[in-house]
């Protein structure tokens, strides 16, 4: 048998081509080792960007292109400054540059000098009349780290379930034991594993780390007892009934080993949750509603226009009308108007959600907790979910 030929490298042309569109040509497995792609990997990955290098010829355009195109650009789409000052991208704009920064906070202003940290909107005119936009990330140099070191717990929510729960771990059980781990272990923390919201459906999708969305966590997690309106449900029989059925879910998986049915748990839930949000909020917890709709703005009513059009259409948005694959078109503000209930009805269940969440928080907090709840991130999205459609 004969040796197989070692993958042929990239040319100094094609590394550099792909450098200037970000694309890496080696990876470091440990400190010690460096692994160069093959020309082939980089070449088609050039090509998944829109990018031909598949001959010498077309590599030389492309890279004499890209030179253009960066030559001319006043901005690259996202400037990013540490602390308070300007960012180096900004200084080298021409002289007599207009800036134009509209912050995270919706304040307006014209210098990136002590900017609050955020993803602000950067606007810049040059003299010659050029303008360019960009996303301006101002980020502190350094996170603010406890006064000493602690230690914590680490818990997949769903298996945290208790005799209260409805057949998988809930907030109301992650604020008892942040609760109980601060006061009696001495823990600084509980981390968690990702809580996004799934992409809907039976089943679900089952991994963590692709949710439909990552800006708002899953209502699943809610206890349903700890919701006010609860204890105004009118439909008392079929709220009894819920809780029956719950209660052999939980009952199964604690005392016979049966396996956690998320699904069987969410559609428990999700009824529940029908009834409650029947009943009308009271004054102040109205008002703490409309707080919660005015600070989260467009990200939320797109989460819930995303919700309530998958219940129509299904969870891929790629596949519905092709008016609503556009986030900002005509038909979908026709089709939110239509389902304004149900955008409703998911706006709330983030609020619910989230209310819980601050509710675990303080519970560690209040029980000395220097750190509290710590989330896991996914790092992506689903590719047919809700942040997927909305940030397209």
């Amino acid at each position: 048998m004969t040796e197989p030929r070692p993958a042929e490298p990239p040319s100094e042309d094609l590394s550099r081509l792909a450098e200037l569109h970000g694309v890496a040509t080696s990876y470091s497995p440990s400190p010690d080792r460096t692994v160069a792609a093959s020309a082939a990997a980089v070449t088609l990955t050039l090509a998944a960007l829109g990018v031909d290098a598949s001959t010498p010829g077309a590599i030389r355009a492309a890279l004499a292109a890209r030179e253009r195109q960066l030559g001319a650009r006043l901005l690259p789409p996202t400037v990013v400054g540490w602390g308070a000052g300007p960012p180096a991208a900004l200084a080298a704009l021409p002289e007599g540059s207009r800036l134009l920064i509209e912050t995270e906070q919706g304040e307006t202003r014209a210098s990136a000098e002590h900017l609050p940290p955020g993803v602000h909107r950067l606007t810049a005119t040059v003299p010659d009349g050029r303008t360019a936009t960009a996303h301006l990330v101002i980020a502190p140099p350094r996170l603010p780290t406890p006064t000493g070191r602690s230690y914590g717990l680490l818990v997949q929510l769903y298996s945290l379930l208790s005799r209260r729960s409805w057949g998988m771990g809930d907030l109301g059980d992650l604020a008892e034991l942040a609760g109980w781990a601060g006061r009696s272990l001495g823990a600084g923390f509980v981390q968690v594993n990702p809580l996004h919201a799934a992409v809907p459906g039976a089943p679900t999708d089952p991994s963590p780390y692709r949710p439909s969305s990552r800006r708002f966590p899953d209502p699943v997690h809610l206890r349903i007892e700890d919701v006010p309106e609860c204890a105004y449900v009118e439909d008392r029989e079929r709220l009894r009934a819920l809780l029956e059925r719950s209660g052999r879910l939980r009952e199964a998986v604690l005392d016979k080993g049966a396996l956690i049915d998320r699904d069987a748990v969410w559609e428990l839930k999700r009824e529940a949750l029908e009834l409650l949000c029947e009943v009308p909020l009271g004054p102040g917890r109205r008002a703490a509603y409309c707080d919660f709709l005015a600070g989260q703005g467009q990200a939320l009513e797109d989460h819930a226009t995303w919700c309530a059009l998958a219940e129509v259409h299904g969870s891929d948005w790629h596949r519905w009308p092709t008016g609503l694959r556009d986030p900002r078109s005509a038909e979908t503000v026709r089709a939110r108007n239509g389902l304004l209930d149900r955008v409703d009805f998911w706006s709330r269940l983030a609020w619910l959600t989230d209310s819980q969440l601050t509710a675990a928080q303080r519970a560690g907090r209040e029980a000395g907790m220097p750190v509290g709840i710590v989330h896991d991130l996914a790092v992506g999205v689903h590719p047919g979910g809700a942040d997927a459609w909305a940030q397209q």
